[in-house]
């Protein structure tokens, strides 16, 4: 069974980080990367067991792969959230047998919340890769048009 870290970066997220956490009972360890907080965000992430590390000056995303003990890595923002059926469906990826497949990222689909409703996005995006990624668009995976697509969504909460 693979196992899987939660990689998030944080800054002064502590309105949200804790719903955030909550959702993340598929991963074998949440890892952290703070980028100077000066809010309750570093308690929040211990309260839920989280490793922080402190963000380094001038690194790029990738180089924190290093630092995560599983083979392949859930990339999310502090305000998203994992819907139960993407729970259900990582745990499922978890107990097939992908650690020796060809296959290198796995993709989400994307709902944000907006004042108005929820907005589904129609692409998938990249979020669940290997811990050897090395294409990166800001903190996050850039798309991979082969990553084959998960069941279920990652909410992205506008308000906290």
């Amino acid at each position: 069974m693979p196992k899987l870290t939660a990689l998030l970066h944080t800054q002064n997220d502590a309105l949200r980080l804790g719903r955030c956490l909550e959702a993340l009972y598929p991963c074998d360890e949440v890892l952290i990367i703070d980028h100077a907080s000066r809010d309750g965000t570093l308690h929040i992430a211990r309260e839920y067991g989280a490793r922080v590390v402190g963000a380094e000056p001038g690194a790029l995303p990738g180089s924190y792969l290093r630092l995560a003990n599983a083979p392949w890595i859930l990339c999310l923002e502090s305000r998203e959230s994992l819907t139960e059926g993407l729970a259900a469906s990582l745990y499922e990826w978890k107990s097939e047998t992908v650690a020796e497949s060809t296959v290198s990222a796995f993709s989400m689909y994307l709902r944000e919340e907006t004042a108005t409703g929820w907005i589904e996005n129609p692409t998938a995006q990249t979020r669940l890769i290997r811990a050897g990624w090395d294409r990166w668009h800001g903190q996050l995976p850039a798309n991979d048009p082969a990553a084959v697509s998960l069941e279920g969504e990652i909410l992205r909460f506008v308000l906290p």
